[in-house]
């Protein structure tokens, strides 16, 4: 015959962690009274939506808008 399993007993759930901040607060900036934005907003979905910085490119992952960014040519 086989050899029996053995019952592995949990003790309830484990406490529960802060994660560290978020990136999303990297991309402000607070001068004197007022909040300045430092990336650049998505031109089809409109403020609120961050564009992403690539290598050569600005990209909206919502709704796939890129830009490419001028001076930087591929080498090949």
């Amino acid at each position: 015959m086989g050899k029996k399993k053995k019952e592995v007993k949990r003790k309830g759930k484990k406490p529960h962690k802060n994660k560290p901040s978020s990136k999303r607060w990297t991309k402000y900036k607070v001068e004197g009274d007022k909040v300045v934005r430092q990336e650049k907003f998505c031109p089809r979905c409109g403020p609120g939506i961050f564009l992403a910085k690539a290598n050569d490119r600005l990209y909206c992952g919502k709704c796939h808008y890129t830009e490419f960014l001028k001076g930087q040519e591929e080498k090949g």
